[in-house]
């Protein structure tokens, strides 16, 4: 892989990654068009690692925030559970803390939550997802399964759930869209949106819900995939993992800046029509393309 390469792909991922068309989509549609055999599934990963610092720059207070409350429910929960076994040895009444006593504490648990069956689907999607990014008909097929996501996201009403209002099972079905959503040609930001406003999130709210919940989701991939990350990268050369990245977090600034004026106006019909015009492409390029 050259490092034109490396930055066009740096840039296809901040371009698609926020906006609602799916960025390993496109990957593995522009890999397998153009014969990038070198792009490894550790490239893709650094590149949404780039991804990762777009959110981080846009969002770090409500990062530190969610980091801090996250500290201190550990600190209350091992507290409670202290005072269970001493209420046991002992045979007195336990005086628990209250774990959710902020809207802050609750959205860290949310984003917990959510993490959930993320992690579990990753881990059980993972050779079927690097088989389907191999091929063209998936992420076609998977890229018309967007669209039609994007179409009723337009046309679902407006919530009014914040944290407080977002139930357990709210965050459980968002996590387990955002699992599903490792398949190539499915927009993890469409879908976990559009799941989101289904389950009658706040726009605003939803988009923010999104985005951070992207961060344990990537993390989780490049923990998985350091042990094949050092091999990989001496073949491809740090150059182009380093650029790749850094174009990544750049373009992907300014789609998220564009997202959140999206999904308040509700323009995805747009994007969907995008979608369904490259799926198209996608399938029929797999019977061509070899």
């Amino acid at each position: 892989m050259s490092i034109f390469e490396a930055i066009f792909l740096g840039i296809l991922q901040g371009l698609t990654e926020f906006l609602p068309v799916s960025s390993s989509g496109h990957l593995a549609i522009f890999q397998k068009f153009f014969h990038v055999k070198e792009a490894t599934v550790s490239f893709d990963v650094i590149l949404h690692l780039g991804t990762l610092v777009a959110v981080a720059v846009v969002y770090w207070k409500d990062i530190v925030k969610l980091v801090v409350e996250g500290f201190l429910i550990l600190v209350d929960y091992c507290f409670n559970l202290k005072e269970f076994v001493l209420s046991v040895a002992k045979k007195q009444e336990p005086e628990y803390r209250r774990i959710v006593t902020s809207a802050y504490r609750k959205f860290a648990l949310l984003v917990i939550v959510s993490t959930i069956p993320t992690a579990i689907l990753g881990v059980v999607l993972e050779s079927i997802v690097e088989s389907a990014s191999a091929t063209l008909i998936v992420p076609g097929i998977c890229l018309l399964v967007t669209a039609a996501l994007l179409f009723v996201s337009d046309r679902l009403p407006d919530g009014d759930k914040t944290p407080k209002k977002t139930s357990w099972l709210n965050a459980i079905i968002i996590g387990i869209v955002q699992g599903l959503a490792t398949l190539p040609g499915i927009s993890r930001s469409g879908s976990t949106i559009t799941a989101g406003l289904f389950c009658g999130l706040r726009r605003d709210f939803v988009v923010k819900y999104s985005f951070l919940m992207s961060i344990p989701a990537i993390l989780g991939a490049v923990v998985l995939k350091l042990p094949k990350m050092k091999a990989d990268i001496s073949s491809t050369g740090p150059a182009a993992y380093i650029l790749g990245a850094l174009f990544a977090a750049v373009v992907g600034y300014i789609c998220i800046k564009t997202m959140l004026v999206v999904v308040k106006k509700k323009k995805f019909t747009y994007f969907a029509y995008y979608c369904v015009l490259l799926g198209i492409v996608a399938i029929i390029g797999s019977f061509i393309v070899k």
